[in-house]
């Protein structure tokens, strides 16, 4: 009987133990989980091993989708190596078949998207203007599927926009789990973006710049450990299972000013060649909309015309990733050039415009290393140019790709990370200036920001606006506002409304619309400095007759700088905010002193944010 009892007791205190343990190891967890943001917050080097993190999960994100390509590419077209738009030849049955069997396989997916209530996913730039750095991790994987779909079954398109929504979206899910600020939340979705791009061309400037340039928009001390470390991470991680591929080539003498006059011309000829091939795009979408094909069998559509396209050059099948490299060392003939150009830029716009998910910049990467050696082709032919032409084709790539995609310091460091020539590099960056300013000046819109413009976003680039948009009137508004029926007596209404009472009332008629408002010192006949208003002999029949602003009215949704300028325009200090302009119910009251006291309270945090003061 002691043994038994012994056994139990021992039993009983075990079990306590493993409790006890159980309870301190959650209390510990729950206390580093508590105590883990305001780390996070106070100690610099936490957020740059946190960017080290992100950076070597968007390096394996890039690794497995350029794995997951390469074999698709390669189970597919029977290429050697994945490299379906390098390949000197197609099987033709393959090359027309695999894009309409793509464009089925996405049509499917659309179907089934669409049956489950998914809409349009946030991407880095929209997540980081509107939403404060927040992305679905859900649907982020969802896209990176769809592209990787798209790409290996050759349509013509780019993986970039997986690569940088999945290692952003990594990013924000983790930055959230941590419940970071929203400044670092949006900049370790710069980290997450860096490392992917990074990692996608093997170049760590490259992808830090992009995330300056293109998703955090801003650059401050505090931001560069974090998204270099991520960057370097994500390249790091590459390189243990990718071969690098870069463009090497023996040029470092300097240019001549004749030179630079072809190099400012490239600028201005890309950017309009970026314009075409965006407004193209759009163009392909418009015309897809409007036919009557079943929005399910669109891209088999799209993909047909592509293959069709692949008939007469495999180089616009996919990316075109290993086409360019492909192109830079061979020669062709100017007709050949032109033909590429054409074919690559109507493959990309009607894979998109179709319905394929992916991006326009290893295609923009193509077109404009094509253009560039046309016109190297014609500038020899007319002026006899002495520089290299595969010069003047990393010119139009970069220059292209700017007007495309935005940031010319990304691509001037691509070309230097790619080439290690520094004179190209001073080139690439002048002709990437001028090709940014046409194209702002001309167009307004990369192509990102351009596809926000199709539908009907104002954003024009990544900078944090969702603050403004989030500082609603239904947030700012006071909700205790006193109605009273616009019938009531004026002696009624001084009964009501002693004077220091109230300031000021809201009328409303029988149907409970709203009908205007009623200041108390009006109503008593009292002006600004105490003077009698009107004569108390003066009969009014109703208070409604007192009533001011009538038509102007605030809605919940309106954002801080529209009630701002409607305040600026009713020239009043007060307007009541209603459910909507035909029912006009009462909600709240918003004055612009409190509207403004909140603007420019919310402007001094996001400055404090920003520089860290």
């Amino acid at each position: 009987m002691t043994s038994v009892a012994d056994t139990l007791s021992a039993r009983t205190a075990s079990r306590t133990r493993s409790q006890r343990l159980r309870r301190n190891g959650r209390a510990a967890y729950l206390r580093f989980r508590r105590n883990l943001p305001r780390l996070l917050r106070s100690d610099d080097i936490s957020l740059v091993l946190l960017a080290a993190l992100i950076g070597v999960g968007a390096g394996v994100l890039v690794t497995a989708m350029v794995g997951v390509s390469k074999a698709l590419h390669a189970a597919f077209f029977a290429t050697r190596h994945g490299e379906v738009s390098g390949a000197v030849f197609v099987d033709p049955l393959r090359a027309v078949g695999m894009p309409v069997l793509g464009g089925l396989v996405m049509g499917a997916i659309g179907i089934l998207l669409a049956r489950r209530g998914r809409g349009t996913v946030v991407d880095p730039v929209e997540a980081n203007a509107l939403h404060g750095g927040r992305l679905s991790l859900k649907d982020s994987l969802i896209l990176v599927v769809q592209t990787m779909v798209s790409n290996g079954f050759g349509a013509s398109v780019g993986m970039e926009a997986g690569y940088t929504q999945g290692g952003a979206a990594f990013a924000s899910g983790l930055g959230r789990l941590l419940r970071v600020r929203r400044a670092d939340l949006r900049m370790l979705v710069g980290c997450g973006t860096a490392g992917a791009i990074a990692a996608a061309f093997d170049a760590p400037l490259t992808g830090a710049f992009y995330a300056f340039e293109l998703i955090i928009v801003t650059y401050t001390v505090g931001s560069l450990a974090p998204v270099v470390v991520a960057s370097i991470c994500a390249v790091g991680v590459t390189r243990l299972f990718l071969t690098p591929v870069t463009l090497q080539f023996g040029f470092s003498g300097p240019l001549s000013g004749s030179d630079y006059v072809l190099v400012m011309i490239m600028g201005i000829l890309c950017a309009g060649l970026g314009i075409v091939l965006m407004r193209g795009v759009a163009l392909a979408e418009s015309l897809f909309r409007r036919s009557r094909i079943p929005l399910a069998l669109r891209p088999a559509v799209g993909g047909l015309l592509v293959g069709l396209m692949a008939l007469v050059t495999p180089a616009v099948l996919s990316s075109g990733h290993s086409a360019l490299h492909v192109g830079f060392d061979a020669y062709y003939p100017a007709g050949f050039l032109v033909l590429l150009i054409v074919l690559k830029s109507l493959a990309s716009a009607i894979s998109i415009g179709s319905g394929f998910r992916g991006g326009l910049f290893f295609a923009s990467l193509f077109i404009g290393a094509m253009f560039g050696k046309l016109v190297a082709v014609i500038w020899i032919t007319g002026f006899g140019l002495q520089t290299p032409s595969v010069v003047i084709a990393v010119i139009g790539m970069s220059a292209m790709a700017t007007a495309v995609v935005g940031g010319p310091l990304t691509m001037s460091f691509l070309a230097l990370e790619t080439t290690g020539s520094l004179p190209l590099t001073v080139a690439v960056l002048a002709a990437s200036v001028l090709s940014s300013m046409t194209v702002r000046r001309t167009f307004g819109y990369s192509f990102a920001t351009w596809r926000f413009h199709l539908r009907g976003e104002t954003i024009r680039s990544a900078a944090d606006i969702g603050w403004m948009r989030e500082l609603s009137v239904g947030r700012m508004m006071r909700r205790d506002v006193r109605t009273v029926p616009a019938t009531l007596t004026l002696e009624q209404f001084r009964r009501d409304f002693p004077l220091g009472a109230n300031q000021r009332a809201v009328l409303v008629d029988e149907l409970g619309r709203y009908a205007g408002i009623v200041l108390v010192a009006d109503a008593h006949g009292v002006q600004a400095f105490g003077a009698q208003a009107f004569d108390a002999d003066v009969a009014v029949a109703t208070i409604a007759e007192l009533a001011r602003n009538r038509k102007d009215v605030l809605l919940p949704h309106m954002n801080i700088r529209e009630a701002a300028s409607l305040f600026a325009t009713s020239q009043t200090e007060e307007l009541v905010v209603v459910d909507g302009r035909e029912t006009l119910r009462v909600l709240g009251l918003l004055t612009e002193q409190f509207a403004l006291r909140r603007y420019n309270a919310e402007l001094d945090r996001q400055s404090r944010d920003l520089t860290g003061i």
